[in-house]
């Protein structure tokens, strides 16, 4: 299984960025739940936004209303638009496949979301 993760950058505050994740060896809309975790510097990594095989959706309180988690099932890919940027959304965010009926979850390579004037 890889994930490989893309769509990081350096975003102005009230900016907006897209990130995604495409998958293989493994598929968010059959055997794996997708998700997006971030990790602020000093801090343990924390949920973000996942979205089940059936397309439910789930965000942290602090991005509801300005995230948006979405699929595309032919490309196997997630991802995970992000709007009205505020410095404390600063952290690595990485791309996450939980393989349903099971403890495995598998990580993508973490990229960098810096929001700063």
């Amino acid at each position: 299984v890889q994930l490989q993760a893309s769509g990081g950058g350096l975003v102005q505050p009230g900016g907006s960025l897209r990130l995604s994740c495409a998958a293989s060896g493994i598929r968010f809309d059959a055997n794996a739940m997708g998700g997006w975790y971030r990790q602020r510097p000093g801090e343990e990594r924390e949920l973000v936004a996942r979205i089940t095989r059936v397309g439910t959706k789930n965000y942290a309180d602090s991005v509801k209303g300005r995230a948006s988690i979405s699929r595309d099932d032919f490309k196997n890919t997630i991802s995970l638009q992000l709007d009205n940027l505020k410095p404390e959304d600063t952290a690595i965010y990485y791309c996450n496949a939980h393989k349903y009926g099971t403890t495995l979850q598998y990580w993508g390579q973490g990229t960098q979301v810096t929001v700063s004037s």
